[in-house]
């Protein structure tokens, strides 16, 4: 019987589950075998072994970005296991894309970095293989930075643009609180507007955003991850794959 996505089952002397899932990393193991790390929808961010992963066959499939089915089992449910894998969708066509395969590049690296491992994040993995597909389209950096802000919801630190933190007003929001995270009203600066983020218009939106407003986003979403990295990740930086992403958006721009 073909086990559901997402379901998980001990079977005589091991367990097993089936689930889908992108994949962030390929690594070789041994002679012929590959450790990937697998996003996936129920089991969150999660390592398995391929056996003949490295081979002419397999290696093409493992690529970070490929969305997968895999079948992961193992004796014990902490041990690393082995992953079976079958190809759901190929993201090759973004390889003759520069700026496409940056963006895929941080993705999976921002993944693994900040997501805690086998803990499941269903609503962001929606997101992420949204975010996968939208990579080669005119607005991928907009959706890439709008990603960031859904993942700092789910590191539990948020930011609240819903109104001005010191006038309560939904008007006139123009800054971003580099302590607290909440929008902050041109009334409200005062003395602080030197020490306050530049809100872009339309960050919250779904318009494509233009070069000033995405490096304005992108401090803003630097900032509180290297914040939350600090603070969760015993100081971990920021991968060097988004600092690249960034570096060349910023020469396009």
């Amino acid at each position: 019987m073909r086990l559901p996505a997402g379901g998980c089952r001990r079977l005589v002397g091991r367990m097993e589950w089936r689930d889908e899932g992108v994949i962030l990393s390929m690594r070789p193991h041994g002679e012929s075998a590959a450790i990937i790390e697998v996003f996936t929808r129920a089991h969150g961010r999660h390592a398995g072994v391929v056996r003949g992963g490295v081979s002419r066959r397999m290696a093409p499939h493992l690529q970070p970005g490929t969305q997968v089915a895999v079948t992961w089992t193992a004796r014990l449910s902490e041990h690393i296991g082995t992953f079976a894998v079958e190809p759901v969708r190929s993201r090759a066509h973004v390889l003759g894309d520069r700026l496409a395969l940056a963006g895929l590049t941080a993705l999976c690296a921002l993944c693994q970095v900040t997501l805690p491992e086998r803990e499941p994040h269903e609503a962001l993995w929606q997101a992420t293989t949204a975010v996968f597909d939208a990579l080669a389209a005119p607005d991928g950096p907009s959706t890439y930075l709008r990603w960031g802000l859904r993942l700092l919801d789910e590191m539990g630190f948020g930011l609240d643009l819903s109104s001005c933190a010191s006038t309560g007003s939904r008007e006139g929001l123009a800054y971003v609180s580099p302590k607290t995270g909440r929008a902050v009203s041109r009334a409200g600066a005062g003395d602080w507007v030197d020490r306050l983020f530049a809100l872009p218009e339309g960050l919250t939106g779904a318009a494509p955003l233009g070069p000033q407003a995405l490096t304005q986003g992108f401090r803003i979403t630097t900032h509180f991850l290297n914040r939350e990295l600090a603070e969760t990740h015993h100081g971990r930086p920021l991968p060097e794959a988004r600092g690249r992403l960034l570096d060349l958006l910023a020469r396009q721009g």
